[in-house]
């Protein structure tokens, strides 16, 4: 069996775009939903997409959950969720 290639980064980016705005800003995805999507032996993918959803969340598009709670996205381990990134409140009038 000839192993599939990782799909490029463009492509797992747009995926988790789509999937955490389909879900809500109020809700969740969790990593393998993405990987599942790109492809059905989805097992594989799971570290690229954390890659990628580090990158989108460094880049403030989208928000890495650790129990519930927004965590930095660099050097997180264990168990993630995703969701869009939160708008930030607007500042007030001085």
């Amino acid at each position: 069996m000839t192993p599939h290639p990782i799909p490029p980064t463009a492509e797992i980016e747009a995926t988790i775009l789509v999937l955490t705005a389909q879900r809500g800003p109020a809700k969740s995805i969790c990593p393998s939903e993405v990987a599942r999507a790109l492809r059905p032996n989805w097992q594989s993918l799971l570290t690229e997409v954390r890659r990628v959803a580090c990158r989108l969340a460094v880049a403030g598009q989208i928000e890495i959950l650790r129990k519930g709670q927004a965590v930095e996205p660099l050097g997180v381990k264990g168990v993630i969720r995703l969701r869009l990134a939160r708008p930030a409140p607007p500042l007030e009038a001085i």
